[in-house]
């Protein structure tokens, strides 16, 4: 497998960009696991990329956002990638953080981990809200509040204006 003959699928962007089409590659690798070592990690993502893997999916929860972004920064390095932009970056916002308050702080946490500028795609990860700092699952009911969907809708799509995220 190489990059060039991964298929790719347009993301159906709102409002739509036919000037500024994203396209998402169907084969990408996932970063969580259930004890995430970020050597492992790192040389995981490396080896993906030397076979051709151009999409990678993380999150603040799966801890494995810095070890992403020293493999991203170590293949561009070495030469395995020109540029940052050959490569479809995905995270998610963790339910502590579903409060509208918090989705630009998230985010941001997210790209100084992964030391990226931006990322491709920026999604809600469950669709429940914890209350703030409360990260480790199970939640119990006590842990829950209300989500406000509308308020956190309009804080991604600030990030997504500020260009912190391609889509969302």
């Amino acid at each position: 497998m190489s990059a060039t003959n991964v298929p790719k699928v347009l993301l159906q962007l709102q409002p739509p960009s036919k000037s500024n089409p994203l396209c998402v590659p169907v084969i990408g690798l996932g970063t969580a696991a259930v004890h995430n070592d970020g050597d492992t990690v790192k040389a995981a993502v490396i080896e993906a990329i030397k076979l051709g893997y151009r999409h990678f999916d993380t999150a603040a929860q799966y801890g494995s956002e810095q070890a992403l972004g020293e493999a991203i920064a170590e293949a561009l390095r070495v030469g395995l990638i020109a540029s940052r932009d050959e490569l479809f970056i995905t995270s998610k916002l963790w339910c502590c953080d579903n409060h509208p308050h918090l989705v630009l702080p998230a985010l941001q946490n997210s790209l100084r981990s992964l030391k990226l500028d931006y990322l491709d795609l920026y999604l809600i990860h469950w669709p429940i809200t914890a209350k703030p700092g409360m990260w480790e699952m199970p939640y119990s009911e006590e842990s829950l509040v209300p989500f406000d969907l509308k308020s956190v809708w309009a804080a991604m799509e600030e990030c997504h204006k500020l260009g912190l995220t391609k889509s969302i």
